[in-house]
C-alpha cells in the first residue's frame, strides 16, 4: 500500500504498519526469547523496509510487553509490580529486599539498567504515583499470537488490515499530521501526547483509540530512553512518532487532495528543508 501522506510530507522513512497475526513472517527480525531489546528497534527495522515481530516470549522488555498488548508484564518485573514502581521513580536500593533482588539480577543487566534498578529512572516522583500510572494504562491482551511490524508498502489492507500506522516524523511533519488529523473533525483535540513508554504510544494507546467512534492520533517518543535507542538506530534525535489507528489513517489519506498539503505555506517548509 502506498501512502499519499508519506509522499506529501516527504517522509524519510517508510510508514510502518503494526498488525496482529497468528502467523509469523518467515524473514522477520525477532528478539531471542528472554533477551532484552527495545520494541522501538522493531518499528525502526520496519521503517527501514524489513518486517519485525514479537510475541509473549520475545517482546524485549517488560514495558515492551505491556506496550504491545501482552497484558500487565510489570507483574513479572524483578520484585513484581512494586519493584517496577520503585524502578521508575526513586529506586529499589532502600526498599526492603531491594538489594537482595538487585544482586540476583545483576549478572543479567547492563550497568545502566542495574543503576536504574537501584536508584530509579526518576521519571515519576514517587512509587505511589507510578502505581497510579500503571492503573491508568489501557492494558490490553491482544487476541492473536504476534505483533508484526511491516513497511506499509508491503501491506495489502484488503487481505489483512493493520491496527496502527506509525510515522517517524520531524517537527514540521508532526505539525502537518496534527493539522491533517483535525482537518475533517468538528472539534480540535484529535491528537494526544500521553506520558508513556515509546512502545506504548505506538501500541496500547492507539489500540484504545481504535475502539472509539472518533479515534485520535498518538504522538510518541517523549520517552527519553526510547529516544536514546532510536537515535542509535537512525543517527538522528529529531524524530517523534505519530501513531494513527487505521480508520483515522484512511480518513487522513482521503483528505490529502485539496488540503493545505498542496498550498504554498506547506510547500515553503518543504523547500526550506531541501
Amino acid at each position: 500500500m502506498e501512502s499519499l501522506i508519506a509522499k506529501a510530507i516527504q517522509l524519510k522513512y517508510q510508514p510502518v504498519a503494526l498488525m496482529w497475526s497468528d502467523e509469523k513472517p518467515a524473514d522477520a527480525m525477532q528478539f531471542a526469547e528472554g533477551k532484552w531489546g527495545c520494541v522501538m528497534w522493531l518499528a525502526v527495522h520496519a521503517a527501514k523496509g524489513k518486517a519485525a515481530v514479537a510475541d509473549k516470549k520475545t517482546f524485549g522488555c517488560f514495558g515492551g510487553g505491556v506496550g504491545l498488548g501482552f497484558g500487565n508484564q510489570y507483574k513479572n518485573f524483578p520484585g513484581g509490580e512494586e519493584g517496577f514502581c520503585y524502578f521508575l521513580s526513586t529506586g529499589n536500593a532502600d526498599r526492603e529486599g531491594g538489594m537482595e533482588i538487585a544482586e540476583k539480577i545483576k549478572p543479567y543487566m547492563t550497568k545502566e539498567s542495574y543503576d536504574h534498578f537501584l536508584y530509579g529512572e526518576r521519571n515519576i516522583k514517587s512509587p505511589e504515583l507510578v502505581e497510579e500510572f500503571v492503573k491508568a494504562l489501557p492494558l490490553t491482551e491482544i487476541p492473536d499470537q504476534y505483533v508484526v511490524f511491516r513497511p506499509l508498502s508491503d501491506v495489502d489492507p484488503i487481505k489483512a488490515k493493520p491496527q496502527t500506522i506509525i510515522f517517524f516524523v520531524n517537527p514540521d511533519q508532526l505539525s502537518a499530521l496534527t493539522l491533517l488529523a483535525n482537518y475533517e473533525r468538528v472539534d480540535n483535540e484529535n491528537v494526544i501526547i500521553p506520558y508513556a513508554a515509546g512502545c506504548q504510544t505506538i501500541g496500547i494507546y492507539p489500540y484504545r483509540e481504535a475502539t472509539s467512534a472518533k479515534p485520535r492520533a498518538v504522538v510518541g517518543l517523549t520517552d527519553l530512553s526510547a529516544r536514546v535507542y532510536v537515535r542509535k538506530q537512525l543517527g538522528d534525535s529529531n524524530f517523534m512518532t505519530f501513531a494513527v489507528p487505521f480508520a483515522l489513517f484512511e480518513e487522513m489519506e482521503q483528505n490529502v487532495p485539496g488540503s493545505f498539503l498542496e498550498r504554498h505555506t506547506w510547500q515553503s517548509l518543504l523547500s526550506e528543508k531541501s
